[in-house]
């Protein structure tokens, strides 16, 4: 895959070439950070299974967090694999569901066009902030975790903006429930803050009030310096005054 990054192929085609799982388990490996190509066609190669699909599924969405969607394959725009129901006791409903979800990170690459950053960030609001979707892809991929639980809760408010804003009231209600665990987190952490900061305050007018203290000092001592130092020169004055007199007699 070296040799087709460096001819930059945007476009690969591997119809009714025997590829199975262990092909499918290569060619994600290599496309794991691929930039080049846009479309993978694997149809006619009906070796591959569901895992073979949820792989592919993998690459171009893996929800196990949220930097491992970000860090997905967000270039590939055609991914072709086709569902044959050969064997009438796997379960044609999940291939379906497969490529579906497919489809639909392949179609968020296309809309993003070269902007992966764009694509990924899509994949996280569609796929991860949205519940149901999330629940299937889940299953799908064997995830037993929320997603709240890797938020942190300081970015908890614009997490639940965006899903308000592209999911709804409902979805948000969805994700209030599950992240409530954070926002308990936020109320703690400000509480704690608060108590910081009026910590910090209650210090900083103590140090006012002693500095303050000390400023009255010092004008006090200044205060007594001038005295003298007026003292001082009204005695010099007082005698070169009686030195003027003995002069003039």
């Amino acid at each position: 895959m070296d040799a087709m990054e460096a001819a930059t192929l945007t476009q690969l085609y591997l119809e009714r070439n025997k590829i199975g799982d262990d092909g499918v388990g290569i060619l994600v490996d290599a496309l794991q950070n691929n930039k080049s190509l846009t479309t993978l066609n694997l149809k006619r190669n009906d070796e591959i299974s569901d895992q073979g699909r949820l792989k592919l599924l993998k690459l171009v969405n893996d929800i196990s967090c949220i930097k491992a969607t970000l860090q997905s394959n967000h270039t590939l725009r055609k991914l072709l694999v086709e569902y044959i129901d050969i064997d009438p006791s796997t379960d044609s409903e999940l291939g379906e569901i497969i490529q579906r979800q497919i489809d639909v990170a392949t179609e968020i690459n296309r809309n993003s066009g070269s902007d992966t950053e764009l694509a990924g960030r899509e994949k996280c609001i569609q796929t991860q902030l949205n519940s149901e979707t999330r629940a299937e892809l889940a299953a799908l991929q064997g995830i037993n975790h929320s997603v709240y639980s890797e938020i942190d809760p300081i970015h908890l408010p614009e997490v639940l903006s965006l899903v308000d804003q592209h999911h709804g009231q409902g979805e948000l209600y969805v994700a209030l429930k599950s992240s409530i665990a954070g926002v308990i987190s936020i109320v703690n952490l400000k509480k704690c803050m608060q108590q910081e900061k009026e910590y910090h305050a209650a210090k900083a007018a103590k140090h006012a009030a002693i500095a303050a203290e000390h400023r009255a000092k010092v004008e006090e001592i200044d205060a007594k310096l001038a005295t003298i130092d007026q003292a001082a020169e009204a005695n010099q004055d007082g005698r070169d005054s009686q030195s003027n007199k003995r002069r003039r007699t």
